[in-house]
């Protein structure tokens, strides 16, 4: 169990209009990201799918029942804030068992999920601890074993990465996939970073907003994106943009190219450029290029390459992966 439908879902506050009618079907055991810039409504929506929030209008159905009116609770969902909100006079044991010890679970049912979640998420050394004693990574994890313990129909994670530093937030990313495979339960995530929604997603819904730009596997939403929002929204480095003359002579108001798709070369090429700045990084090379015709360009280089700032340099772009787009910002289909 865990599917969930949005059926015309608007959220508004006063006269503004946060959600814009939105349409979205989450299936049983599907790891789906909602990703956009600040302000774009993923937060609110994944509030309202919780029920911390009320819908203005349409609805929201859980495993085929009608929850729109539902409390938070009844909704058979849990949730993990980007802030941990541990008791931190408790031990991880029983900020684990919280949620069930409130419900007035038998004590031996709450010992054994308590136990399965810690195996789970490898916290069997750590239960007589208190929070004050571990890491950001690990607190994360007795959030998220306060979750497990509920045995939900689905997850809801809102931006929970965020308060950890680079290399936590790349272990947990590791973690929390691991996790899903384990647990085969739907999970809903929401992040500002692209890149946690390439890695992580099964499917991503990319908002602007509060309107849907593309909802699609992460393959997808990079090799075609729908519209140049999503285009420069996906990928890191951004996709580079080109308009004026070097696009209509493809038949396009604007074209895309990601970093990966150009040639760059110190001999011949379409555009001449100057290198600004290039990241020697050992595995890949950025360069950075300003060129005469089209614009300020990001170039990714498998290895070292053998280029530095106020190199004259050419770019040649891929004809093939080229991304063309109408005056309105819209795909045109190739």
């Amino acid at each position: 169990m865990g599917a969930i439908e949005l059926q015309q879902v608007t959220k508004e506050f006063g006269a503004v209009r946060i959600i814009k009618g939105v349409d979205l079907e989450v299936k049983n055991g599907e790891f789906v990201v909602f990703v956009g810039p600040s302000g774009c409504g993923k937060s609110t929506l994944l509030r309202l799918i919780s029920g911390l929030e009320d819908v203005s209008g349409g609805r929201i159905v859980i495993d085929g029942k009608d929850a729109t009116d539902l409390g938070p609770a009844q909704r058979g969902l849990a949730m993990v804030f980007q802030s941990y909100a541990l008791y931190p006079h408790m031990s991880v044991r029983d900020n684990i068992a919280f949620p069930l010890k409130m419900a007035k679970t038998p004590k031996d049912v709450i010992a054994s999920k308590v136990a399965y979640a810690a195996r789970t998420l490898n916290l069997g050394d750590y239960l007589d601890r208190r929070p004050g004693q571990l890491s950001g990574g690990q607190r994360q994890r007795v959030a998220i074993g306060r979750a497990i313990v509920r045995e939900p129909s689905a997850f809801l994670f809102d931006e929970p990465l965020s308060n950890l530093d680079a290399a936590l937030r790349v272990q947990m990313r590791v973690e929390i996939g691991e996790l899903h495979n384990k647990l085969k339960t739907t999970m809903i995530y929401v992040t500002h970073d692209q890149v946690e929604a390439m890695t992580m997603a099964d499917k991503i819904v990319v908002l602007d907003l509060g309107s849907i730009s593309q909802v699609g596997a992460p393959l997808d939403l990079y090799n075609r994106p729908d519209n140049l929002f999503v285009a420069r929204f996906i990928g890191s480095p951004t996709m580079n943009i080109v308009t004026g003359e070097a696009a209509r002579r493809r038949g396009a108001e604007t074209i895309g190219i990601r970093p990966e798709h150009t040639e760059i070369s110190t001999t011949e090429g379409e555009w001449p450029g100057a290198v600004r700045l290039a990241e020697h990084l050992g595995s890949e090379t950025f360069v950075y290029v300003d060129t005469d015709q089209a614009g300020a360009f990001t170039i990714r280089v498998d290895g070292e390459a053998p280029l530095h700032a106020g190199d004259r340099v050419f770019l040649t772009p891929r004809e093939t992966r080229l991304h063309k787009f109408d005056v309105a910002g819209r795909r045109i289909a190739t």
